[in-house]
């Protein structure tokens, strides 16, 4: 009696956890399809990538634009060195700075440059693609978790109605047995179905909690934050009509809105726009380019003066009147000292304007061998395009197959759903009339039961049917483009 006490209080201590849930924000599907778009890593990871495309693209853009490079150095230099004023060895020690700027732009290169722009613009708009794609199998899987939690959640409904009934039938039967109508075994066969019957509404409680922390887990939410999800009933979750989603109809449609395939058929004409990009580069390519430079140098010594010796005959006579003279040659001592940091920046201007460059130049480059890369890198673009041609026939023929068996399943769905329906009708009133019979001491407390657990199983039967079918046709939708919505 003791053990039947603690089990009345069962329903009261669920009740209450029940009114701590309801107090709770609860999320629809909307709301947590949105939550998990901003926060589910996959989708974030996705939309990196794209943004990756996007840079390839500009940069691709830019390769049409001229090119130009600014360059400047100063330093010192000592040894045996070029001085690059004029290109002369020396060994002095010398303080150099030189500017130079150059441009350049490709005139023609047989639309390589406008190919390859196609190709990256293309390869973007796959990878915005993509991450629509990730977007629905994200929302599908949501969907998928959501609806396994209402189904949870319908299953503790059926337990605690179950529940509910056994324990009024557990009251007449101890009734019963008070006022010496019914025997002792009734009510203890009855005490221990309602044993049973609180272990499976328990059960059905912690099942609804785990799939309740797989949806959190989906969702990206912290598994000790607060949360719960609004509960609607199943009959008004809107489905479309089977006949509106015939299956060569929604693979049509498919074709047209499905991110997968868009992305596919992307990236196929980016394949296309690389190969005439790749031919291209076999061909002579003609580009403009023009320079201009200056600098300087200063030596780090300077003259600071001279010592006259004398003069000393250097071999040469000049004849004059019959006469010969030696030619002298004065012997000049010439003093050097250091320059300052400061001198030696003394005619910068100057070196500066002398030494002013300009070029401007036409260049033809033509590939004749170079190992044969622009020649095999053409034959890869084509088998590129082969591959990326049976990939998109395959992904065309999954989608189809998928759609199809989507179909036949969501047909089997539905006639099980309709089956279990009419099963449960038959049950409900079988349970019906076992119950009359046992109130009226003609049918056993153990045969009343089998036909109570037989009314719970085909509960349960329907609601997992009437679940399974409301997905399936759910996912013939979201072939059909029509989204997610419960």
């Amino acid at each position: 009696m003791k053990n039947s006490k603690v089990l009345l209080l069962i329903p009261l201590f669920t009740g209450c956890l029940s009114l701590g849930v309801l107090a709770q924000d609860d999320w629809d599907l909307r709301r947590c399809v949105e939550y998990a778009l901003a926060n589910n890593i996959s989708v974030q990871q996705t939309m990196v990538q794209a943004e990756v495309a996007e840079i390839g693209e500009k940069q691709s853009r830019w390769s049409k634009y001229p090119s130009a490079d600014f360059s400047t150095n100063t330093g010192l230099q000592w040894g045996r060195s070029i001085d690059p004023t004029t290109n002369q060895f020396t060994s002095n020690q010398l303080l150099y700075q030189g500017y130079n700027l150059s441009a350049g732009v490709t005139v023609f290169n047989w639309h390589r440059i406008k190919n390859n722009i196609i190709s990256a613009s293309l390869n973007t708009d796959a990878a915005r693609m993509d991450v629509e794609k990730i977007k629905n199998d994200v929302a599908l899987n949501v969907a998928t978790y959501y609806l396994q939690v209402l189904l949870a959640r319908q299953q503790i409904k059926i337990s605690s109605v179950q529940m509910q009934q056994t324990k009024e039938q557990l009251e007449v039967a101890r009734k019963r047995v008070a006022a010496g109508a019914s025997p002792e075994l009734d009510a203890l066969t009855l005490e221990g179905q309602y044993a049973t019957d609180s272990a499976n509404y328990i059960s059905a409680r912690a099942t609804a909690d785990q799939n309740l922390l797989q949806l959190k887990q989906v969702l990206n939410i912290d598994a000790g934050k607060l949360f719960d999800i609004a509960t609607p009933p199943v009959e008004e979750i809107p489905v479309e009509p089977i006949l509106q989603l015939q299956p060569e109809t929604v693979f049509q449609i498919a074709m047209q809105n499905q991110p997968a395939q868009k992305a596919i058929q992307l990236r196929l004409r980016s394949l296309e726009a690389a190969l005439r990009a790749s031919r291209a580069a076999m061909y002579p390519t003609i580009s403009v380019g023009g320079s201009l430079g200056t600098n300087f140098s200063s030596a780090d010594r300077k003259v600071t003066g001279f010592n006259l010796k004398g003069f000393t005959p250097n071999g040469d006579v000049v004849r004059l009147s019959g006469a010969e003279y030696p030619v002298l040659t004065p012997d000049i001592q010439v003093t050097q000292g250091k320059k300052t940091f400061g001198e030696r920046w003394d005619g910068w201007g100057v070196q500066m304007n002398n030494n002013f460059r300009q070029s401007l130049g036409l260049s033809i480059s033509v590939p004749i061998i170079s190992g044969g890369a622009a020649r095999f890198n053409y034959q890869r673009s084509k088998l590129d395009i082969k591959n990326a041609e049976l990939t998109r026939s395959l992904a065309d023929q999954t989608l189809k197959n998928d759609i199809y068996k989507a179909y036949y399943s969501a047909t089997a769905a539905l006639e099980k759903f309709n089956a279990t329906k009419l099963t449960l009708d038959v049950t409900q009133r079988s349970y019906d009339v076992a119950k009359k019979r046992n109130e009226l001491g003609l049918l056993s407390t153990f045969d009343l039961i089998i036909s109570q657990a037989n009314l719970t199983r085909a509960k349960f039967d329907m609601a997992s049917a009437q679940f399974d079918y409301v997905f399936k046709m759910k996912v013939l939708e979201f072939y059909k483009g029509q989204g997610i919505k419960l």
